[in-house]
């Protein structure tokens, strides 16, 4: 049993700048891999739907690869391109003989595999050394694996890989496919591995997969820097040097690490790949990257939310195969699902009866006014609520809490002596961090739908306290939107768009106010916009 590496950075490392590396890098690269002794490189992707451009390895057709890297000499051992199937019609693809390259890799789907291993023969036949690539191999079950195999019998590829497109195998996975691959594919016909750093596993299951020992010659992929689609590869120069150390291999690391340092990191500092939450969320649930990006694109929704919603997508085989319908249905889902908050409000009707409710914002006149403010507070020993922080000079008996960051941005003051006591009161997309909150209200019948900032977290609070029957409210540091000058004393709290939709946004708020005012009397201690008509509206 031999081993290979196969350098794939030009080509899956181009899902991350469009494959446009620059026709020196391009060639740069080639050469530096060709220097570090990798017995196969992949130059890029044969797509007939991309023009040709002289700075970017995706090709129109193979006559195009030998005009980028046509002059280049030496050669590596065995030089590839790709082609998705489906996206090159074989008229242009030329024969192997008057190519530049020597091999062509070809990735497809479960259910296109008939047709794809067709087209595989129809390559071979023009002479070249073809691979059968099998796009998201955790999508197979054994008899369709077997399946497979039976094609890959038929044509003899010169090998037939396992493709972890999402970054879901772990080892013990790896091990059973590669094992069903060893006993049933016929001699002469390597395997192969392509990993995806998901779930921080790329690495790892390659060196697990050079150290099986098996009946075939295998293949296994990485790339600069793991440079690559989603969360990246493994990095070929630790597989490489790994493999020197181990398997008596003799890679030019430094050879490696120049192109890395001339050619790749630049990208990566621009374009940064690596492991990061939303791979792992889409890897652990076993589904498509689209749904993440999906449910991440919506308001508001907490990690954890996002994790139980992707886990409940059924049944399984629509994971890997993104159904815009079903992520939407997924998500509607979650906007009318309610937690039972009739005992969370309850519980504050009956703790806020008999008192006057002072609520507190975080607008400058807290500080610019706090005179009125600390004669009230004298006189009136209300219940005081802020709103997403805790004031630093004003005694507060609730926080009100509807982001997760702003919650987090509490941790320090939630653990002075002076917050103990304090109550929390939250809305549902926030998780508590250990013991439940004290009054956890449902977020969705808060919102202001139609507006930009849906989660006003001033009105929520009005209507938390209008379903809790509070009919008299005073408010200070709610100084409302300006769009002349910050309006908080923290400017981080600001919204960026705020000062483009300042005087809008306050007219909506007033609105709103009016509405309430049938329920409720709502008094500012302090200057606030909500109270009257900006000058120049």
């Amino acid at each position: 049993m031999s081993i290979q590496l196969l350098d794939c950075t030009l080509r899956d490392g181009g899902y991350i700048n469009d494959w446009e590396f620059g026709h020196n890098n391009l060639v740069s690269i080639y050469q530096r891999l060709v220097a570090a002794k990798v017995g196969i490189i992949e130059v890029g992707f044969i797509d007939d739907r991309r023009p040709f451009d002289m700075n970017r390895s995706i090709f129109p057709d193979t006559e195009s690869i030998g005009r980028i890297y046509g002059k280049i000499q030496p050669k590596a051992p065995m030089t590839v391109g790709m082609i998705d199937y489906g996206t090159c019609d074989i008229r242009n693809i030329q024969p192997c003989s008057e190519s530049w390259i020597d091999g062509i890799r070809v990735i497809f789907k479960k259910h296109l595999m008939h047709e794809a291993m067709d087209y595989c023969a129809k390559v071979k036949a023009l002479g070249y050394k073809v691979f059968s690539q099998l796009v998201s191999i955790t999508s197979y079950n054994d008899s369709e694996l077997l399946e497979l195999v039976r094609l890959v019998n038929d044509v003899q590829p010169y090998a037939v890989s396992m493709v972890d497109t999402y970054g879901l195998l772990t080892p013990a996975d790896l091990l059973h496919y590669y094992e069903i691959l060893d006993r049933a594919v016929k001699p002469g016909i390597g395997i192969g591995f392509h990993a995806h750093n998901n779930m921080q596993l790329a690495y790892a299951n390659a060196l697990t997969f050079i150290h099986k020992e098996g009946k075939h010659d295998i293949i296994v992929d990485g790339t600069l820097y793991g440079m690559g689609k989603s969360a990246g590869n493994d990095p070929i120069e630790l597989v490489a040097n790994y493999m020197n150390g181990h398997f008596g291999k003799d890679y030019d690391i430094d050879q490696m690490l120049e192109a890395i340092e001339e050619s790749v990191i630049d990208i990566y500092h621009k374009y940064p790949w690596d492991y990061k939450t939303f791979f792992y969320l889409s890897a652990k649930n076993k589904c498509h990257p689209n749904y993440v990006s999906y449910l991440q694109s919506k308001s508001n929704l907490s990690v954890s939310d996002l994790d139980r919603l992707l886990s409940s997508i059924e049944p399984d085989e629509n994971k890997l195969l993104y159904k815009k319908e079903i992520a939407t249905a997924l998500y509607d889902g979650y906007r009318t699902q309610t937690c039972d908050d009739s005992h969370s409000l309850s519980d504050l009707q009956e703790y806020l009866t008999g008192h006057k409710v002072l609520i507190i914002g975080p607008g400058k006149n807290i500080r610019l006014q706090k005179e009125k403010v600390q004669q009230f507070l004298s006189e009136e020993k209300p219940i005081c609520i802020s709103i997403n922080y805790i004031p630093d000079s004003i005694r507060t008996d609730v926080v009100f809490v509807t982001n997760g960051h702003r919650y987090l941005e509490m941790t320090d003051d939630l653990m002075e002596e002076g917050t103990k006591g304090l109550r929390i009161l939250a809305t549902s997309n926030v998780t508590p961090k250990s013991k439940a909150f004290d009054f956890t209200v449902n977020r969705e019948p808060l919102l202001e739908r139609n507006e930009n900032i849906i989660d006003n977290s001033f009105l929520m609070l009005l209507k938390v306290l209008q379903k809790a029957s509070v009919t008299e409210i005073y408010c200070a540091g709610l100084d409302g939107y300006s769009d002349r000058e910050d309006n908080y004393f923290n400017p981080k709290m600001e919204y960026s768009f705020v000062k483009t939709e300042a005087i809008r946004m306050n007219h909506h708020i007033r609105s709103v106010l009016q509405d309430l005012s049938t329920d409720m009397n709502i008094h500012f201690l302090t200057y606030s916009h909500y109270q009257e008509d900006d000058e120049r509206d």
